[in-house]
Parts: C-alpha cells; structure tokens; sequence
C-alpha cells in the first residue's frame, strides 16, 4: 500500500473526526430547536472482573422564544445519553417572559451551592455569561443579560441555578393580576394630600 493511500486515509478519519462534535451536538434538534450538550462525563462502575463504564450528559433544550428545558441523561453510549436527556428536556421546558430580548427584572437563581445573579441590559449588550449559563440564557431567546456567577462553579449547578431564576421571572402585568389591579399605575388616581385644618 503506497503512502498517499495512507495519507488519504487519514485524511478522512481526520475530517469525520473533526465534524463529529458537531453532529452529536446537533443530532435530535427538532427544527426551530436549540439543543446543546453542556457536558458530558465517563462515569465507571467496579463490578467483578473489572470496571463498567457509561457516560451522562447535561443537555440544553429551547424554542429562542422563552422557553428551555435542561436534563441529564444517563446511558453505555454517549449518544443514547444525549437523545434520553434531549427527549426529558423537552417534556419539562419552562416558560418564562421576555421583554425587548431580555429578562424583564433582576434575579438571582440558587441551586444547590451555586448561585447565578442576572441583571436585564439594554440592547447591543449580548449574553454576558459563562459556558452553561450562556448555553441556557441563548437556547431561551435572550439577547441581552448581564450575569455572574456567585456560588460554586460546577456546571450542573449553574445551569439549574439558571433555570430556577428563569422560573421566578414574573412579568408586569402577571404581578398586576395577582396584586388584583386590572389597570396600568397611570390610571390610578394620585392620593390627595390631608385636608389642612
């Protein structure tokens, strides 16, 4: 076998090598979907006669319009790991409001020992934000948010400590509604100073 066959060879090993990050990340997004794999890690289990090894994913779901969902799915190959917790995230996405592409006050989210403080920006800002919190807030549709992340660093934590803040994103009119007011603050009537006797 002459040397430009190997080289040819690898070639192409190199280059399905290179796309195959790409496919996995991209593989079981419905179309209008982000999906994105957040991390995925070798978990291995001693049993006798040596160690069994399966893999878990921390996977990404959201439309860009308001809603994500974040799941973790365990399984012996990686990409039966990524569809397992895909297929759960999208089963329980949460729905949150957004104003001008971006949240509509500030929050901060904990789960566990991290905490993730979010703050709305004003437009041309972009996704201030660390690698989960970042995949989670893009996935959503926000454009435009400031963030930190103030507990620990771990990147299950920060992504359901994100989600939790997302969650407890309240809109103006919803805070209205429980508040019993059917009208803007405009429309109620300014108090009358006390009569001077």
């Amino acid at each position: 076998m002459s040397e430009k066959t190997l080289t040819q060879k690898e070639a192409v090993a190199k280059k399905e090598r290179s796309s195959r990050g790409f496919r996995r990340e991209m593989e079981g997004a419905i179309e209008g979907e982000k999906l994105t794999v957040v991390n995925i890690t070798r978990t291995a289990k001693v049993v006798k006669g040596g160690k069994r090894f399966s893999f878990r994913a921390l996977v990404v779901v959201g439309d860009c319009n308001g809603k994500v969902g974040v799941s973790i799915g365990k399984a012996n190959q990686v990409q039966l790991a990524i569809q397992k917790a895909a297929s759960h995230a999208r089963k329980h996405m949460i729905k949150f409001p957004l104003v001008n592409d971006t949240i509509p006050h500030e929050i901060t989210g904990r789960f566990g020992t991290g905490q993730v403080w979010m703050k709305p920006a004003a437009p041309g800002t972009g996704v201030i934000a660390g690698s989960g919190v970042r995949a989670v807030l893009e996935a959503s549709g926000i454009k435009n948010v400031l963030t930190k992340n103030i507990g620990s660093s771990n990147p299950f934590n920060m992504v359901y400590a994100t989600c939790e803040a997302l969650e407890g994103l309240r809109s103006k009119e919803d805070i209205a509604r429980m508040r019993g007011k059917t009208g803007d603050a405009k429309d109620a009537p300014a108090p009358q100073a006390p009569a001077a006797n």
